[in-house]
């Protein structure tokens, strides 16, 4: 039986883009990807991706969708991230200083973006699951 993951992102979606987050600190500093994070204590993966995105952009989100989970290594330890997507979200958006920016962005702007490794699928599949291809 695989680890429970220790990080979850989740792809939020409006119509034909999805909101990413340019990181303001390490890993991924000044790359583009979606909002997320470490999971903490005994919460689900779930349960981490929403508080991730309240805690990043003061959205509250809604009917996740799982993408998978992606395991790779970084240079504080090996992650395995549960990806999610929804198009169910609300509030209005308030980055937090672990956040650089933010966009609304188009998967034809990802190939001229610095973004964290496979982003490009990631949102492929997000796209996929509402229909949006």
């Amino acid at each position: 039986m695989l680890p429970v993951p220790n990080a979850a992102s989740v792809a939020l979606l409006d119509r034909d883009r999805v909101l990413l987050i340019r990181r303001a600190r390490a890993p991924s500093q000044n790359l583009w990807t979606l909002p997320g994070g470490r999971r903490e204590g005994e919460e689900t993966p779930e349960a981490c991706a929403k508080r991730e995105v309240f805690e990043e952009l003061g959205l509250n989100c809604f009917a996740l969708k799982p993408l998978g989970v992606r395991t790779f290594a970084a240079p504080n330890g090996q992650w395995r991230l549960a990806v999610f997507a929804t198009e169910a979200f609300d509030g209005e958006i308030v980055a937090s200083d672990e956040i650089a920016e933010y966009r609304w962005a188009r998967l034809a702007d990802l190939p001229s973006l610095a973004t964290t490794d496979r982003l490009n699928e990631v949102v492929q599949r997000a796209f996929a699951i509402f229909d949006r291809t």
